[in-house]
């Protein structure tokens, strides 16, 4: 989908070579975090709280430790008072106390499921046994799962010393509610006043999980000297080492985290849970502690989605103009501040091109576990609230929904309603894409059947990124980086890295580096990582070129300015060298050539998406069948095609899932009632169809291939398309999610909107 005018030739990019850990994933060799066994290895389990909100009046732990089998038992008073102490851990400020406290609960437990105990035994059997042996004293307290009722003044507090922080400024009492954002554009009463049609709708979001199949597991080896090394299936290695840290109290230095190959995390597995116990487990009993989570652990103990209350008011003209947007948006951030609602504010008008708009965003605290990223955070509710009055809008204006979405589209130079001014962005391109699609020709016939469409955004970050390479003689390169690879970035790394050198992928040897081998690197999420770590590799293989150049001129006694590279080979006058040939002779021109970058890349790389979706809906049972989905996403530059399709079919299926039957259902007790796959409905293989995919590519002007950001942007549309093609089958609006057989039944059966 690029213009052919914007097409250039490259030999590597846009290409499909097999991904460089396929045959280790393949045959089972790939070494997770389940799979590690160290000599003297113990195993660790963590006792969580029955209850969603009490005090912790008293933990005995001497019957456990008495067990022959038990060889250690923790609890918060083995960690560092960290009261009031603030660290920056790479992605923003960081209450430590917070940290600490969800990972070990303190003077009182949170939630259902909150840690509040570890032990470690001679084998997992012993340690799950034991745990009962250690006795809690609580006194229960009322408790809270909805947002909304978080929200009032007589709701129970989770905390005495957060206060909510408004426009600057510090409430004079205790509050769940930490962080009031606002942001403003225009003049939005005179917007509304312009506008001809106004709808205003109020929806509603469930808690939802990332659902990804590995669990939670981490080994630490407190050693003797003090260090401590840490194996964790995780997004971000330097991340969790910095966390770690903190928590233990003891420089980063003495702490080094070894990332094992990661089952699915999709922002998940940023926040640290095992690592600092099993640490502390294992410096008490002088052995390599193992834990890992079971199913309902990873439910229960770590962090889904906010469920989300919301407002959105949209006005247009008659001739089809939007004017102004308000947007009144509360997302629980679970048991501890630091929610996802920045996001969901900056995401929720950020399609369309709005001259007058107002959000204001709230972060709420209730007895639910931390909430977590969950790919493109807190953009998916958002997009469900707007997609949605877009459509009704379009629909009272009678005006085709894509020529709507097109006729206001966002497009380089709209100014968000949080400030950032858009340079060339892609959602046009993929809303004409659309239009062209064979989707959205062909005819939906049959009856309870409709067609939907919404369109998704996501800022995606930068951050930074290092990486490090090897010349080896026989020409190829051994290339290592320290971004955890979850999708398959070690070959789109390298593709960029051989791109630019001017060899095949092949040649390319990379490998994720421990902490401790490799230059800081954030985390992978975000959607940076093909695109920093991608622009670190760029720049190696610059650093590398220029040596190669160096020793070139060496063989040819000529100035280094003087060898010329063509398609990867290293030429001066008649003579001419191709990279590995070069190669072969470095041990007779100084010998090694290693070239290192670290790159910091300021700004967003702006993703847009465009989903096309047709259901059918059982008018007895009200089940919603999927008959054909499309997604159409701006990828920049698309490095390996076949992983970008992966992503938007991935993202496209999470959200499939959110949309008709993902939920974390609670009791009145605050208990969580599905913790399991059998109850928590994922889709499967038999519920969704073959996602089709368009790749459209609008160079990102920031990268030197133009990439963009692709892992978050799609999951961000598919509520609120399947939400557009339900309207179109049943003539019933849904406005909360999700929208399950009971829910759309009962509207249905009604005839009024959810």
């Amino acid at each position: 989908m690029t213009p052919k005018s914007e097409r250039k030739k490259y030999k590597v990019i846009g290409t499909r070579p097999i991904r460089h850990d396929g045959a280790d994933k393949v045959t089972g060799r790939a070494v997770y975090g389940a799979d590690l066994r160290l000599a003297g290895i113990v195993h660790g389990k963590i006792l969580r709280s029955p209850h969603a909100h009490a005090k912790v009046k008293s933990i005995d732990t001497s019957a456990a430790e008495k067990h022959p089998g038990v060889l250690a038992v923790v609890t918060r008073a083995d960690m560092p008072n960290l009261k009031n102490k603030i660290a920056d851990l790479g992605e923003g400020s960081v209450n430590l106390a917070h940290l600490g406290a969800n990972v070990l609960a303190h003077d009182k437990v949170l939630y259902k499921g909150h840690a509040v105990a570890a032990l470690a035994a001679v084998n997992p059997h012993v340690a799950e046994e034991a745990l009962k042996l250690i006795k809690v004293d609580y006194e229960v307290l009322p408790s809270v799962t909805w947002v909304m009722d978080a929200m009032q003044d007589d709701a129970p507090l989770l905390h005495n010393d957060v206060f909510t922080k408004s426009m600057g400024k510090r409430a004079s009492k205790p509050s769940n509610v930490p962080t009031h954002i606002h942001f403003e554009k225009g003049n939005i009463e005179e917007g509304f006043q312009a506008a001809d049609v106004i709808v205003e709708r109020e929806f509603k979001t469930a808690s939802v999980h990332q659902g990804y199949i590995e669990p939670h597991v981490s080994t630490a080896l407190w050693n003797q000297d003090g260090h401590v090394t840490v194996w964790t299936s995780t997004q971000g290695a330097f991340t969790a080492r910095a966390q770690t840290a903190e928590l233990l109290q003891i420089p980063v230095s003495q702490v080094t985290v070894v990332p094992c190959e990661i089952g699915g995390g999709f922002g998940g597995k940023i926040a640290v849970y095992l690592e600092p116990v099993a640490a502390l487990l294992s410096r008490k009993c002088g052995r390599p502690v193992k834990m890992v989570m079971t199913r309902e652990d990873v439910f229960e103990g770590t962090g889904p989605t906010p469920g989300s209350f919301m407002r959105v008011k949209l006005g247009a003209t008659k001739d089809g103009k939007l004017v102004a947007g308000e947007a009144w948006l509360a997302y629980d951030a679970g048991a501890f501040p630091g929610g996802v609602i920045g996001p969901g504010a900056m995401c929720v008008f950020s399609c369309y091109e709005l001259p007058h708009a107002k959000v204001d965003g709230y972060d709420v605290l209730d007895n639910k576990p931390k909430t977590q990223a969950y790919r493109a955070p807190g953009a998916t509710q958002a997009a469900f609230a707007c997609e949605t009055v877009i459509d009704e809008l379009a629909e009272k204006l009678k005006i085709d929904p894509l020529e709507f979405r097109l006729k206001n589209a966002a497009k380089e130079g709209t100014r968000r309603v949080d400030g950032p001014v858009y340079p060339r962005v892609g959602l046009v391109e993929t809303l004409e894409a659309a239009k062209n699609s064979p989707h959205w020709k062909s005819k939906l016939e049959g009856k309870h059947r409709g067609r939907g469409i919404a369109s998704g955004y996501w800022f995606n970050i930068g951050l930074k990124s290092s990486v490090a390479a090897n010349v080896n003689n026989d020409g190829t390169v051994s290339l290592i980086e320290g971004s955890t690879d979850i999708g398959g970035t070690r070959t789109s790394i390298a593709m960029q890295f051989a791109e630019t050198l001017g060899i095949t992928a092949e040649a390319v040897h990379p490998r994720v580096g421990d902490t401790d081998s490799v230059g800081y690197t954030d985390v992978t999420g975000g959607s940076r990582t093909t695109f920093a770590t991608g622009l670190a590799a760029h720049e190696v293989a610059l650093d590398i070129q220029r040596q190669m150049r160096e020793r070139a001129a060496i063989l040819w006694e000529c100035e280094a300015s003087q060898v010329q590279v063509e398609d990867g080979a290293y030429c001066h006058k008649d003579k001419k060298l191709t990279f590995a040939e070069l190669a072969g002779q470095l041990g007779h021109t100084g010998g090694p050539v290693v070239g290192r970058a670290t790159v910091s890349p300021e700004g967003a790389s702006n993703g847009f998406g465009t989903h096309l979706v047709d259901v059918e809906v059982d008018p007895d049972t009200a089940k919603v069948t999927i008959l054909r989905y499309t997604a159409i996403q701006d990828a920049g530059r698309a490095i390996h095609p076949s992983y970008v399709e992966g992503q938007m079919q991935g993202g496209a299926v999470q959200g499939i899932g959110w949309a008709l039957n993902e939920e974390y259902v609670y009791s009145d007790q605050g208990r969580m009632e599905n913790a399991s796959y059998l109850d928590y409905r994922m889709p499967t293989a038999l519920d969704v169809p073959a996602i089709e995919t368009i790749i459209v590519e609008v160079p990102n002007p920031a990268h030197p291939y133009g990439v963009r950001g692709v892992g978050e942007t799609p999951i961000v549309a598919p509520p609120a398309a399947i939400a557009n093609a339900i309207y179109a089958a049943t003539g019933v609006r849904m406005t909360e999610l999700p929208m399950s057989p009971p829910r759309l039944w009962a509207a249905m059966s009604t005839g009024k909107k959810s």
